[in-house]
């Protein structure tokens, strides 16, 4: 329980604390407009509560974790493509998700000249317009 108590979690609890009792006044507040004549009120007046009971579990599962010594895990790139996994009918395999790696396409070179065929078919439309000066772009044939 010593968890619970550094400033960091004294910080949460307090917060936790004011949300929770500013939510539930809102939530009368809203009573109270409804019970006036206010027909929308009415779905705020059950609104609040229910951000009242969210803040109440997450800090609860917050509070739960600390207390169990629950880390996130650390993720290790794995080399392979699939790790093995002891499944029901014996080991099994299952595969790896790994981060995706940016890969660039180098042109080929052939007798000094590139053979880009996207850079090839741009420099084909740029002599087609000035070629043709009055064309428009959507004139273009290929």
């Amino acid at each position: 329980m010593k968890r619970l108590w550094t400033p960091a979690w004294i910080a949460r609890h307090t917060a936790m604390v004011v949300l929770v009792v500013a939510f539930l006044a809102l939530g009368w507040w809203q009573i109270s407009r409804a019970a006036g004549g206010n027909t929308l009120s009415w779905a705020y007046a059950f609104e609040w509560p229910i951000f009242a009971g969210f803040v109440v579990f997450v800090w609860w599962r917050e509070a739960r974790h600390t207390v169990r010594g629950d880390e996130p895990e650390q993720r290790v790139e794995s080399v392979a493509e699939v790790e093995p996994v002891l499944g029901e009918t014996g080991p099994t395999t299952r595969p790896v998700v790994r981060r995706p790696v940016r890969v660039t396409r180098v042109p080929a070179v052939v007798n000094g000249v590139e053979d880009d065929a996207d850079l090839a078919a741009y420099n084909r439309y740029l002599s087609w317009l000035n070629a043709n000066p009055g064309a428009r772009p959507g004139d273009y044939p290929g």
